[in-house]
């Protein structure tokens, strides 16, 4: 069966026919591939199609697709049991590794995805400040949970609305909503709310709106009022960890959190979250404190052997100056290919994130990456596909560099690109 009767069959028992919303292709108008398999820097779609990924899973393939020593783990750990519901030696290996990758996290608790890492740690602010206000920014997305999946409200530091049917008000209303890098606006909330503010949660690194790096001095900033007035801050590092350096952005821009939540490449490719912190923050979670959280599958022995072996790698070979230069490569060649084809264009990029958004405005926040020709990304899209090349179906999104994407990889890829936007 190709692409289309996979597709066609998924949409009779699925929602959309995905698990995922953006699955679905429909921001950039065409129909959804169909993925089969994956080796190294590329993957191949359900016609037989091959692509080089910089989809990367959404960023957990660091190390590329099957990479040998993460299946080899895999199947290791496979043999000896699925899953346990007890303490096993992997978990155990995979938080000492965290903990000492991780500059502010003293100890550390797994679950089974980013939005659950998110949930638990804002629980956990909570629980430890007694206060109940979160602050979060306008196009960070800490996933699916109901207190932080809002929107902004109508003011520059007002109470979040509903981000979807289901949301009642007045959770939505427990979460102050501010742009991103805007310093005067946390200051305002600051001011107005500021004892009742158990939390601020950032991408230290945007990756929901597209890269969006942090300004000069606004992580300081931020660590420092949420220090002033007692509240916690929490760096969503699901996509920056173990990324952008061992230690994740927290060690790159030298900036230490109260809480951390961590994934994606923390799983290696299978599905993980983390949260971790200060003793006197992680001793209040159950069962040494009264913040209850559990989970069946949490530390699952096959999840957790995945993520230990693509860790084992990152801190024994340090890619992370390889992947910034190939990275930069790519990002280069993209920004040059479209300039002497004369499209409108901005690339971000941090360590071995990109995104290209095809507006001329410098991209600081959320209200600045929507300034983009989503039209236009929609058939770049198409043509990349068509030529080979697997970007994130999405304006807003990162791309992904693995140690799979050679430098003959990332040249080939070029060619690819060059090609497509000939055909824009």
């Amino acid at each position: 069966m190709g692409n289309r009767e996979i597709f066609g069959r998924a949409r009779k028992f699925l929602p959309g026919g995905v698990n995922s919303p953006v699955r679905a292709f429909k921001a950039v108008g065409c129909e959804p591939i169909v993925l089969v398999r994956g080796e190294g820097p590329k993957v191949w779609d359900a016609d037989g199609k091959e692509y080089i990924d910089f989809l990367s899973s959404w960023g957990p393939l660091i190390l590329g697709h099957s990479h040998p020593e993460v299946i080899k783990a895999v199947k290791e750990a496979t043999e000896k049991g699925l899953s346990f519901g007890l303490t096993n030696p992997y978990e155990v290996e995979i938080a000492e590794l965290v903990v000492e990758g991780v500059p502010s996290v003293d100890k550390v608790r797994f679950v089974n995805s980013g939005t659950e890492a998110t949930m638990s740690a804002v629980r956990l602010a909570r629980g430890f400040t007694g206060r109940r206000y979160v602050l979060k920014f306008e196009g960070c997305y800490h996933g699916h949970y109901d207190s932080l999946l809002v929107s902004a409200g109508s003011g520059v530091a007002t109470f979040g609305i509903p981000g979807t049917p289901g949301i009642p008000e007045e959770i939505a209303k427990l979460t102050i909503v501010v742009p991103f890098n805007d310093k005067e606006a946390v200051k305002e909330a600051f001011s107005r709310y500021g004892e009742e503010i158990a939390c601020v949660i950032v991408e230290p690194v945007a990756g929901n709106m597209g890269v969006v790096p942090p300004e000069e001095g606004f992580l300081e900033f931020l660590r420092d009022i949420t220090s002033k007035h007692g509240s916690l801050l929490i760096f969503d590092e699901v996509i920056t960890g173990f990324r952008l350096s061992f230690g994740g952005a927290q060690e790159l821009f030298g900036v230490s959190p109260d809480l951390t939540c961590l994934g994606k490449v923390l799983g290696g490719g299978m599905p993980v979250g983390a949260y971790g912190g200060r003793e006197e923050i992680m001793s209040k979670v159950a069962p040494e404190g009264p913040v209850y959280q559990a989970g069946t599958l949490s530390g699952n022995p096959v999840a957790m052997a995945s993520g230990l072996a693509t860790l084992k790698f990152l801190k024994e070979k340090d890619p992370y100056a390889e992947l910034d230069e190939r990275t930069k490569t790519l990002a280069e060649g993209v920004s040059r290919i479209l300039s002497e084809k004369g499209v409108p264009h901005t690339v971000n990029r941090v360590g071995s994130m990109m995104t290209v958004f095809f507006t001329e405005e410098k991209v600081k926040d959320f209200e600045t990456a929507k300034t983009s020709d989503t039209e236009v990304f929609g058939r770049f899209f198409r043509s990349l596909l068509n030529k080979g090349v697997l970007i994130p179906p999405s304006q807003f999104e990162a791309w992904f560099v693995s140690v799979a994407h050679t430098e003959e990889v990332i040249e080939e890829a070029l060619l690819r690109i060059e090609e497509a936007v000939r055909e824009l």
